[in-house]
């Protein structure tokens, strides 16, 4: 057996947690499992402490803040396994003629410059796969933080008797910590990957400068809402190509989407009295009381007046990433019949919280807001009604020309400013001469 640095056997440990977790000592085991948003059943509790000792192995080994990531990614590939279904001849080549379409019908609308790659076409489980390493660098913050609570907690609350078998333990502990925030974001990964349509989905840059399918999840979307195939084929096809050329041709757009959200979480903080009362009072034969605690976010302390501040900042940039994928959608797709009728059921199912939303009100305590989404919409489209395309897509080219929160409330600010930039080699030379350089 392998031996932890702190004196512990990584088996051991377990058998103490299959202890520490039985009814014997008051907690029913199958509740606490499906608190922690794994299936309520037996086997799924022996998986879970299986993971533990595996988790602390790897903490031996120098797992990256104390955190399993491979756990993760092994608890959403199998999540995104379940009802899988490979890609048909029939929606590759769907898709495949739909950006054909998209294409032309893009080049009209926008100065931004076409994809030079072809589309993505993903499996739930290639989607997976390709997708947490941003979900990773954007949760690690909080996750390093919550490993680090959770085993402050759990060596708090520990029966007097077990002290002494526990002394020298910490890293063991953070190692559980970390596993249950593994899991927890294994979950969320594996049952967003059974609804997002594109890459764009989630409203990250999660392929960057390409664009990205799940065919499945949008033949699911266009069914259930009993949609014109070809027609919603190609709005969303617009719509994912859209957002992917905007990341292409603003390079810095990726880092600075990524460095706010990371700021952003590298300043939470675990409500430890909190988990301290969720572990002490809760009703453990409540299980929904326990699942809501934990997939709320409601252990994220209280945000302070620097977070709230850059919240607003994060929301007005995906907001506005969202707002301008809109409208350039909408000027594209004019020629379609049903084109109103697929934006709203889009604009539905975004109001409506989906599961990016939830994924990160759980893991980052991040919400995007639909209402800025609208007010950004309504920004651009007033941008484009009274300057036109080409000074609308000019404002991408530096962070510092894109549209302030302030701006977004009163676009007639927005109109000003660019009034005094002008446009194209103008606009660059006013924005050096802002920027002193």
């Amino acid at each position: 057996m392998n031996e932890n640095p702190n004196g512990m056997n990584p088996d051991d440990f377990s058998e103490f947690l299959r202890e520490f977790l039985s009814k014997q000592n008051g907690i029913d085991p199958e509740a606490l499992a499906k608190a922690a948003g794994i299936p309520n059943d037996p086997k799924a509790l022996e998986q879970m402490l299986k993971n533990f000792s595996a988790a602390m192995s790897a903490s031996a080994e120098g797992s990256t803040g104390g955190v399993n990531w491979k756990l993760a990614l092994d608890q959403a590939k199998s999540l995104a396994a379940s009802g899988s279904k490979s890609i048909t001849d029939s929606e590759r080549r769907s898709i495949t003629d739909a950006v054909q379409i998209g294409t032309l019908w893009l080049d009209a609308v926008t100065t931004v410059g076409s994809l030079t790659t072809e589309p993505k076409l993903l499996t739930r489980e290639l989607w997976v796969a390709d997708s947490i390493s941003l979900f990773q660098e954007l949760s690690q913050p909080v996750a390093e933080r919550m490993a680090t609570a959770l085993s402050q907690t759990m060596q708090q609350n520990l029966p007097e008797e077990l002290d002494g078998m526990m002394a020298g333990a910490g890293a063991f502990m953070k190692a559980a910590g970390g596993a249950m925030f593994a899991m927890q974001l294994g979950q969320a990964l594996g049952k967003l990957s059974q609804n997002v349509m594109s890459g764009s989905d989630v409203g990250l840059p999660i392929f960057q400068e390409r664009a990205a399918f799940v065919p499945q999840n949008l033949t699911a979307f266009i069914q259930e809402l009993e949609l014109a195939p070809d027609q919603a084929t190609i709005f969303l096809a617009i719509r994912e190509m859209a957002f992917a050329r905007l990341f292409k041709n603003s390079r810095w757009l990726r880092d600075s989407v990524v460095a706010q959200i990371s700021t952003y979480a590298s300043e939470i903080s675990i409500d430890t009295d909190g988990l301290r009362e969720l572990a002490e009072g809760a009703d453990l034969n409540d299980p929904e009381q326990l699942r809501a605690a934990l997939e709320s976010g409601a252990l994220i302390a209280q945000r302070t007046e620097e977070q709230e501040r850059a919240l607003s900042s994060i929301e007005t940039l995906l907001a506005l990433i969202e707002g301008w994928v809109e409208v350039v959608t909408e000027e594209a797709t004019k020629l379609l019949p049903t084109a109103s009728a697929i934006s709203e059921a889009v604009r539905r199912r975004r109001a409506a919280g989906g599961p990016a939303e939830l994924t990160f009100g759980t893991l980052v305590g991040l919400e995007l807001r639909p209402r800025r989404i609208r007010e950004a919409a309504a920004l651009w489209r007033e941008v484009t009604s009274a300057v036109g395309v080409q000074k609308r897509d000019d404002l991408w080219n530096h962070p510092d020309l894109l549209p302030t929160s302030e701006e977004v409330d009163s676009p007639g600010l927005l109109l000003a400013r660019i009034n005094l930039f002008g446009s194209g080699d103008a606009m660059d030379e006013a924005l050096k001469k802002w920027l002193g350089e």
